[in-house]
Formats: structure tokens, C-alpha cells, sequence
């Protein structure tokens, strides 16, 4: 079975039956319970971390194709973690290698970065820019991976309130997850870090490499406060 079968939507509407949603509910969580398992490592103790789930699976109609968004937290960040890009469940497509589309996508974004009231609808922001990210990979086949970045040219922040100056994507292995074997295949956790639209361009125009923006910036975590790094 191909990746594109796997992953793709059924053509009919989204059953609204019990029976279907609770077969779908019942399938093995192996490539689930891998990547909790990772991150339960990272920060022990937090076994029941904030999740964002969707009410109607892709496979069934739904319109976000991730099954759902961990985040973990420290004092100083929340770290994000997808569930669908991977064979969450059991192994069904071809290559035993990989599972699925091989990675999983997270972030950490910087707690003083935000303001404590905007925080729900901030964490929120982030899951729908992931969704939207992700249902590209699920539509096209399109992949992501570490040393890339995601540039649209829009001038408009990638916060809530679209005014950080933040408003694009580099692409690292995540520092902290990295890679990980599941019995499903392989999976590596590709990190988003927030970058400002000169520092993007120069991405694009070649004038610098992602693993040189990366160096310079000297951290992975996503500040929506802080202004670009080429201005200093």
C-alpha cells in the first residue's frame, strides 16, 4: 500500500454511526505510544500533557489531518509534538524502513513570548499552523525535513495577533527528540523554528545556508518577541 492510499481520505461523507468511529478508535497505538514514550522521557512525570485531538479522523472525512498535538512544558517553553504523519497505529504501508512519512513535527515556543492571557488561543495558533502544514504532506505528498524552511513571503507574524516579526519556518532535527526507531519504521522529529522574513530571504537567495541562520541564532526555541538576527 502506498503512502497516499494509506493516508488518504475516504470519499464519502465522514460516517456518523457509532460503530465506525469506535473501530477506528480500537486499532493498536504502537507509533503512538513511541513518540509518547520519547517525550515522557524528555520530561518525566508528565504523563497526561495538554492535547489537541480532532473530533473526525481524516481517514473519516475530517478536515485536520493530524490526530492530535502534545505539548510538554518547562518553566521556560512549551514543546509541541505531532501524532499523524507517522504510522501511528499498526504498520500497514510498504516499507518496512520508515514509518509513514517518516517524521512527526514539533516546536518550542518560548513561554515570555506570549502573553498569559493569549495563551490558549496561542497554543491553538500553533496546532492550526501545524495542521495546515501537515495537510499539505497529506493533499500532495509533499515532505518536510531538517535543513529546509517554509517561506511564503507573507509580511504578517505567525503569532496569534500576526505581529511578531516571525513569519516563516527553518527546519532542524529536533535537538531533543532526534530520531527515533518505532516497530513501525523510522520516525525524526523535525523542528519548526520561528524566523523573521530577511532572515528567510536569505535562506532563499542563498546568501545563507538553514544550518547557518541556525548557528547564528543560537537556539531552537521560537520567540515571538525577539527581531532578527541579521539586524543586530
Amino acid at each position: 500500500m502506498g503512502l497516499l492510499d494509506k493516508f488518504k481520505k475516504k470519499q464519502e461523507a465522514p460516517a456518523e454511526n457509532d460503530e465506525e468511529m469506535v473501530e477506528f478508535e480500537k486499532q493498536e497505538m504502537t507509533g503512538w505510544d513511541a513518540i509518547t514514550e520519547t517525550f515522557e522521557k524528555l520530561y518525566p512525570g508528565q504523563t497526561d500533557p495538554k492535547h489537541y485531538g480532532v473530533l473526525i479522523p481524516w481517514e473519516l472525512g475530517g478536515n485536520d489531518p493530524l490526530t492530535g498535538i502534545s505539548i510538554y512544558e518547562t518553566d521556560e517553553y512549551y514543546h509541541f509534538v505531532t501524532y499523524g504523519l507517522s504510522e501511528i497505529y499498526g504498520k500497514e504501508t510498504d516499507d518496512p524502513d520508515i514509518s509513514g512519512y517518516g517524521m512527526e513535527f514539533t516546536m518550542r515556543l518560548k513561554k515570555s513570548s506570549i502573553a498569559p492571557a493569549d495563551e490558549e488561543a496561542e497554543l491553538r495558533c500553533v496546532c492550526g499552523t501545524m495542521q495546515k502544514i501537515a495537510r499539505i504532506t497529506f493533499s500532495n505528498g509533499e515532505l518536510f525535513r531538517a535543513n529546509e524552511y517554509i517561506y511564503t513571503g507573507q509580511t504578517t507574524g505567525i503569532d496569534r495577533h500576526q505581529s511578531s516579526a516571525l513569519t516563516g519556518f527553518i527546519l532542524v532535527t529536533d535537538p531533543k527528540a532526534g530520531e527515533i526507531d518505532t516497530k513501525n519504521g523510522r520516525v525524526s522529529f523535525v523542528e519548526f523554528i520561528g524566523c523573521t522574513d530577511d532572515e528567510l530571504r536569505a535562506v532563499k537567495d542563498k546568501t545563507m545556508t538553514v544550518e547557518e541562520l541556525y548557528s547564528l541564532l543560537g537556539t531552537d526555541l521560537t520567540d515571538y518577541k525577539r527581531v532578527s538576527v541579521l539586524k543586530k
